[in-house]
């Protein structure tokens, strides 16, 4: 389960002391992200025992569990003031620091040999994301945020995207079986069928933070969701938004209207200068319908 997010209960620091604590906080976040790489390579397209969770679409492994660990003891090691919500581990930790961590953002990839998978580390302190790295181990590329600017490896990163939707490429994951349970089977398809349509090209590449963080490097146009968590998207977020992006949370009834757009179960996120009008209506179409089915 998700933790709500604790009330402030230190003074808020002055707008040079908060840049320079979240740039601390970035470099934190880039060593523990580095402290897992080799692990992860070395198991990377090796034999693996594979598990599941909620079902058969939901796989894990202990490699996902052992690198929690490391970025757990890395993070609390170098800030104790923490506390961690892990997707393996859940809850740990009372700290005023509140780390949201996936060590393997596309767990199904990273066990079947498919380089398409990340690790996902955000910093949030009175309710905002501070801090936020996605790094793609097998590419070895480092998308991280502070508060001020999105960097890759280092360098400032600039979101752009194609204007027309018609010209753009999509990255999804919808429909998956659980939409076909929430929306119904004919309406999920029908709207995969307007967003294969619509777009220049679809892509379903099967990690949410890396999709984000290549829509804040320029690399595609736009990302829809409907079905991630916090620990998925909230470094991520900080990422697209710095790099000048856009990401719009979709609360799909689940959290509250008001909820921290990472707390949303659903999200558009598209690069600056895109105007989906197709995107925006289907997936806020998808959101509707499923806070009045929640209402009832």
């Amino acid at each position: 389960m998700e933790k709500r997010l604790p009330a402030a209960t230190s003074p808020a620091a002055d707008p040079e002391q908060r840049l320079d604590r979240s740039k601390r906080l970035v470099e934190i976040a880039r060593g523990a992200a580095n402290a897992v790489r080799e692990p992860l390579l070395s198991a990377f397209r090796s034999d693996m025992v594979v598990d599941y969770k909620r079902d058969l679409h939901d796989v894990v492994t202990i490699h996902d569990k052992r690198a929690e660990v490391t970025i757990r003891d890395f993070i609390f090691a170098h800030e104790p003031n923490s506390s961690m919500l892990g997707e393996e581990g859940g809850q740990v930790g009372d700290g005023d620091i509140q780390w949201y961590v996936d060590p393997i953002d596309g767990t199904s990839n990273f066990a079947r040999g498919l380089a398409f998978w990340c690790v996902s580390i955000a910093a949030v302190e009175r309710g905002g994301v501070v801090a936020g790295v996605v790094y793609d181990p097998v590419a070895d590329l480092m998308f991280s945020a502070d508060l001020e600017q999105a960097y890759l490896n280092g360098a400032s990163i600039s979101s752009q995207a194609v204007e027309e939707e018609n010209r753009a490429t999509l990255i999804t994951g919808y429909p998956v079986s659980r939409d076909f349970r929430l929306d119904g089977r004919e309406m999920a398809l029908a709207n995969l069928g307007e967003f294969v349509e619509t777009f220049s090209t679809l892509r379903r590449p099967g990690s949410a933070a890396l999709s984000i963080a290549h829509v804040a490097a320029g690399w595609a146009d736009a990302a829809t969701g409907f079905g991630v968590n916090s620990w998925d998207v909230a470094a991520a977020t900080l990422i697209l938004k710095n790099a000048g992006g856009r990401y719009e949370p979709l609360t799909l009834g689940k959290v509250p209207a008001d909820a921290p757009d990472f707390m949303c179960p659903g999200y558009i996120a598209t690069g600056a200068g895109a105007n989906y009008p197709t995107l925006r209506r289907v997936a806020r179409a998808i959101s509707e319908k499923r806070i009045a089915a929640a209402a009832n």
